[in-house]
C-alpha cells in the first residue's frame, strides 16, 4: 500500500461506529413510560461527532452500516445534508438501522433503551474498509462500543492500522456503555460504568495504534482497568503516548500529553463554560467535535480543551444531541465569552443563530406557484361553488404543472393548503421542491389560525419539510388594540415554528385603506422584527420604487442578516405588469424570487371548472403561464448578478 503524504488528504475526519436514530421523549421530567411523543434525530456517538465535526468547518465522513429501511434512508439523507461524506455508509439489506428511545428525566439522568439487536451498524465488516477512502484521511476515529463484538474490532482495528500507515492519525473515543456489553439489564441504558476486566482487555487492544484518547472519568477508568482515576490514566499512559483528554461535565477537562502525574489536577485543567443546562446528553460528542477542530487544525492543546468545553457546554442546553451540535459561528461567539453564566439575551442571539445556520438548503433563487388560495376557491362568485373533491382535484393538477417546468429543481416550489391540497401536498412530498403551507385563517384581521387556538399543536402534525406561511394583513400605524392583537399572535406563531423545527415565512399586506409611503413597509418589518419574530422568509407586494425596496433591504439585513430573503406575491396583476415589477425588484439582493398564483391559475380554473378545459390543458396551460414568470425572473435576476 503505498502512503499518502499529509497535503494529499482531502478528508479531515473519519468516524466509525454506531449510526441509529434517536426517538427522543418531548416531555421533560418525566418516567419513559409516561412519554407521550418523540421528536426523531440522527444518533449514535459516531454519527453525532461527525455531524459536529463538519458543523465546525471540518471534512468528515462517516464509516457504519445502516438498514435498507426509512430510517436508514434518513440517516443518509440528513449526513448528506449536514456535509458528512457518506462514501462509507454502507446499506445492510438484511438488518435494521439501530434505534435508541431516550427521555429526559432531569439534568443529569436520561432513561435509554437500545434497540440494537443484530442491528445494521454492528454488522460493518474488515471487508467494508476501503483503503483508498481510508487513506484520504487525516484521522480516523474509532470507537469503544464497535470493539465489544470480532467483526466490529477487526474493522476498527483494520481502519485505524490503514490510516495510521498511510501517516494519519488515530483517535479513540472510549465511549462505554455497559449494557451494549452485556453487562446489564437492557433497561439500565443510562448507567455508565460497571467495572469489568475482560471489557479493559478488549479496549486495551486499541492503545498501539492512538493518537488521541479522549473519555469521560469513568471511561478512563474502564480503559485503565483501575476504579481509581489517577491510577487509570497512568496505566494508559504506560501503553501509549497518544495525548490523553479527561472530561469532566461542568468542570471542563483535564488534559495530558507526557508523563502523568499523581494528582489529576497537575494536568492541563481547562474549565468549562457556565450555561442553563437542560440534560447532559451530546455533551461528550459535541466536546470531540470541538475539541477535534482545534486539534486537526493544529491548535494549542488547551485551545482545542476550550473548543470542546465550549461546544459541550452549548449542546447540554438543548434537545437533542445531533441537531444540537454548535457550528462554527455558534462555537466562536461562546469562545469570545469570559465563561461567565451568558444573559438570556445571548442565548436568544446564539439560538437564532444556531437556527439560521443550520436550515436545510441555501437558495440563490426561488420560483413559487402559490395555490394554497382557500376563500377563492370557495367563493361561488369565482367558480360556482365546486364541491371538495373538485378543488383537490385541481390543486393537484396545480402540482403537477409546477413539477412539468420544475423537473426536479430545488430553485422551484409550491404553496398549497392543506383543506383542499392535502393529496397534492402528499404528492409534493416525495419532490425536492420547497414547499409551503399556510396557517392563518383567510382574511382574519386580527389574525386567527386554523386548526384551533393552539397553533403547536397544529403545526405539530404538519412535516418538517413544509414551511409555515401566514398571510397578515399588517400596518405599522393600526390601532393599538388591534395591533397588540396581532403582535400576540405573531409571537406565539413563532416561538411554536422553533419548537415544532419549521421554518416561517410571513407575507405581509398592508391594507388598501390606510395610507403608505416609500417607508411603511419597512417600518412594519421593523416593528414585527421588535417582537422578537424572525421569520425565514418575507413574501410582501412586488411593486414598490427604488426607496421602497432598499428601506425593506437595510431594515431585514439590519435585523436579521441570516434571512433567507423576500419573495415577491402576485396580487392578481397581468404577466406584463408583474414581469416589470420583477424588473425594479431584482436588483436588491434580498429580492430572491416569487410565490404567484392567480395571475397563472385563475382564468384556468374558470374554464376548467366550467368542464370548457380538459385535465390535460388545464396542466399545459398553467405550466406555461408559470414557465413565462419562471424565465422573466431568471433573466432578469441573471441580468442584474452580471
Amino acid at each position: 500500500m503505498s502512503s499518502l503524504q499529509p497535503t494529499d488528504k482531502t478528508i479531515d475526519l473519519i468516524t466509525i461506529g454506531r449510526a441509529s436514530v434517536d426517538l427522543y421523549g418531548e416531555q421533560i421530567g418525566g418516567r419513559l413510560e409516561d412519554m407521550g411523543s418523540f421528536a426523531k434525530y440522527v444518533g449514535g456517538s459516531p454519527t453525532n461527532t461527525a455531524i459536529a465535526a463538519a458543523r465546525l468547518g471540518l471534512r468528515a465522513g462517516l464509516l457504519t452500516r445502516v438498514g435498507a429501511d426509512h430510517m436508514g434512508r434518513f440517516i443518509r439523507e440528513e449526513l448528506a445534508r449536514e456535509g458528512v461524506d457518506v462514501r462509507g455508509v454502507h446499506t445492510d439489506p438484511e438488518r435494521l438501522t439501530a434505534l435508541v428511545v431516550l427521555g429526559i428525566r432531569n439534568r443529569e439522568s436520561f432513561p435509554l433503551i437500545f434497540y440494537r439487536e443484530n442491528c445494521a451498524d454492528m454488522a460493518l465488516r474488515e471487508q467494508d474498509l476501503d483503503d483508498a477512502y481510508l487513506a484520504s484521511a487525516r484521522a480516523v476515529l474509532i470507537n469503544g462500543t464497535h470493539l465489544s463484538t470480532p467483526g466490529v474490532f477487526a474493522a476498527s482495528l483494520g481502519a485505524a492500522r490503514r490510516v495510521k500507515t498511510n501517516g494519519g492519525r488515530v483517535v479513540f473515543d472510549v465511549d462505554y456503555r455497559p449494557v451494549l456489553w452485556g453487562l446489564t439489564a437492557k433497561d439500565l441504558g443510562e448507567n455508565r460504568f460497571v467495572f469489568n476486566a475482560a471489557v479493559t482487555e478488549r479496549l486495551q487492544a486499541a492503545l498501539p495504534w492512538c493518537d488521541l484518547i479522549v473519555g469521560t472519568e469513568e471511561e478512563l477508568c474502564i480503559l485503565g482497568g483501575s476504579e481509581r482515576l489517577i491510577a487509570a490514566i497512568q496505566n494508559i499512559r504506560a501503553q501509549t503516548t497518544a495525548t490523553l483528554v479527561c472530561k469532566r461535565g461542568a468542570r471542563g477537562c483535564v488534559a495530558f500529553a507526557g508523563d502523568i502525574p499523581d494528582d489529576i489536577e497537575s494536568g492541563l485543567v481547562v474549565p468549562g463554560f457556565k450555561i442553563n443546562v437542560l440534560n447532559v446528553l451530546g455533551a461528550g460528542d459535541a466536546f470531540m467535535g470541538g475539541f477535534l477542530r482545534g486539534w486537526l487544525r493544529d491548535e494549542t492543546l488547551e485551545e482545542s480543551c476550550r473548543m470542546g468545553n465550549a461546544s459541550g457546554a452549548i449542546v447540554v442546553s438543548r434537545h437533542g444531541c445531533a441537531p444540537a451540535m454548535p457550528t462554527w459561528p455558534e462555537l466562536q461567539s461562546l469562545l469570545r465569552t469570559s465563561g461567565e453564566l451568558p444573559q438570556e439575551s445571548f442565548i436568544r442571539r446564539l439560538d437564532h443563530l444556531h437556527w439560521a445556520s443550520t436550515r436545510a438548503h441555501d437558495y440563490s433563487e426561488l420560483m413559487v406557484l402559490a395555490i394554497d388560495h382557500r376563500s377563492q376557491f370557495e367563493d361561488p362568485g369565482n367558480f360556482s361553488a365546486p364541491d371538495k373533491e373538485r378543488i383537490a382535484t385541481f390543486k393537484t393538477l396545480g402540482f403537477r404543472a409546477l413539477d412539468l417546468v420544475a423537473r426536479q429543481d430545488r430553485r422551484f416550489g409550491v404553496l398549497l393548503d392543506g383543506r383542499y391540497g392535502f393529496e397534492a401536498l402528499s404528492e409534493a412530498a416525495d419532490s425536492p421542491y420547497w414547499v409551503g403551507r399556510p396557517i392563518e385563517i383567510p382574511q382574519s384581521r386580527p389574525l386567527e389560525f386554523e386548526g384551533g387556538a393552539d397553533v403547536a399543536v397544529e403545526l405539530s402534525s404538519w412535516p418538517l419539510n413544509q414551511v409555515v406561511k401566514c398571510l397578515v394583513s399588517y400596518h405599522p400605524d393600526d390601532p393599538a388594540d388591534l395591533k397588540g392583537r396581532q403582535d400576540r399572535q405573531l409571537k406565539r406563531l413563532f416561538d411554536a415554528c422553533r419548537k415544532t423545527r419549521h421554518e416561517l415565512l410571513l407575507e405581509i399586506i398592508l391594507p388598501r385603506e390606510m395610507p403608505a409611503d416609500s417607508l411603511t413597509m419597512s417600518r412594519a418589518l421593523a416593528q414585527i422584527y421588535a417582537l422578537g419574530v424572525r421569520p425565514d422568509w418575507w413574501k410582501l407586494p412586488p411593486g414598490g420604487s427604488a426607496a421602497h425596496w432598499q428601506a425593506v433591504q437595510d431594515t431585514i439585513t439590519q435585523e436579521d442578516p441570516m434571512c433567507r430573503g423576500v419573495l415577491l406575491l402576485g396580487l392578481s396583476q397581468p404577466e406584463t405588469e408583474l414581469i416589470a415589477c420583477f424588473a425594479n425588484a431584482a436588483p436588491f439582493r434580498i429580492v430572491k424570487g416569487f410565490a404567484i398564483g392567480r395571475t397563472i391559475f385563475h382564468d384556468v380554473a374558470g374554464a376548467w371548472f366550467a368542464g370548457s378545459m380538459s385535465d390535460a390543458d388545464a396542466l399545459k396551460a398553467m405550466a406555461a403561464k408559470f414557465s413565462r414568470l419562471a424565465n422573466a425572473w431568471q433573466s432578469t435576476h441573471t441580468a442584474v448578478a452580471i
